[in-house]
């Protein structure tokens, strides 16, 4: 009887071994697939970020030597070397931002992106990086016009960017709006465009009379000297103040690897430094 109690104990610790040890590779398994959720480590082992872009100075654009550059381009490539990997980017159709984000075409959203709430939702966001506002642009010879009213005037402005979500009410106002441009364009005819580069072409050409585009994209692509000579900047009416921030995907362990770096990239002057070669230092965010 002794001995087959014994043998039954013996019988007993060893199933109990058994599932202790398939408990701990549960449990690493576990370990595993909650590292496999990291953002981070998925980008780590591709080696790079792969950053969606339009295309607009001062951001991202192409110079004369058709080499990518701007300010978003060159902290991108900052940041990535700093954080050891490459970078890599892609244009992308600014409406469907959130899409191409989600499903992996790309990893960050890096290209003068304007900080909403329904933005922070869907997506993880970075520390804000850059003020902004929304500037019309308009011919010079038709300013004094246009500016006394837009009643049966047509506006443009990108599909799915601030601007569009200002006309259109979608992006709600705050205290920093001193006009309204839902209500100041109620009575104007909206066209979408694909890109603030072409909403702003679209006023050259005369087939629409306003584009409605960030202050930053304005500054940088109107005036002497440009393909838009012909083109004036008005901000009279102050549509309200926007923050720049770079997104990832919801939940995204890379945005506080990519704040940090930026944080050290202000410390070394980096960021100043790029900043003063677009002409954004009185816009940075610090």
């Amino acid at each position: 009887m002794k001995k087959i109690i014994a043998m039954l104990l013996v019988l007993v610790m060893s199933v109990t071994g058994l599932v202790g040890c398939g408990s701990s590779k549960g449990n690493e398994a576990g370990s595993t697939s909650a590292g496999s959720d990291s953002d981070w480590a998925y980008i780590q082992d591709k080696g790079k970020l792969t950053v969606g872009i339009t295309l607009f100075a001062p951001m991202n654009y192409y110079n004369e030597k058709n080499k990518l550059v701007g300010f978003d381009t060159e902290m991108a490539e900052a940041v990535t070397k700093k954080l050891g990997i490459d970078v890599e980017f892609t244009e992308i159709n600014w409406d469907s931002k959130e899409v191409e984000l989600s499903s992996k075409n790309i990893d960050c959203i890096w290209n003068g992106m304007c900080i909403t709430e329904e933005r922070k939702q869907n997506m993880s966001i970075s520390d804000p990086y850059l003020y902004n506002t929304q500037a019309m642009v308009m011919k010079k010879s038709r300013e004094k016009e246009i500016m006394k009213s837009v009643k049966g005037l047509t506006v443009t402005a990108e599909q799915g960017s601030t601007g569009e979500g200002k006309i259109d009410g979608s992006i709600a106002d705050d205290d920093t709006v001193k006009v309204s441009a839902q209500d100041y364009f109620k009575d104007a005819n909206y066209v979408a465009s694909d890109s603030m580069a072409k909403a702003l072409m679209e006023v050259k050409s005369g087939t629409a009379d306003v584009a409605l585009v960030d202050s930053v994209c304005a500054l940088g692509m109107v005036g002497e000297g440009t393909d838009y000579s012909d083109l004036v900047i008005n901000m009279d009416n102050n549509f309200g103040q926007q923050e720049y921030g770079i997104a990832f995907r919801k939940g995204s362990d890379v945005t506080e690897k990519v704040n940090e770096a930026i944080k050290e990239l202000y410390e070394d002057g980096t960021v100043d430094t790029i900043a003063k070669k677009y002409g954004l230092q009185e816009m940075l965010i610090k």
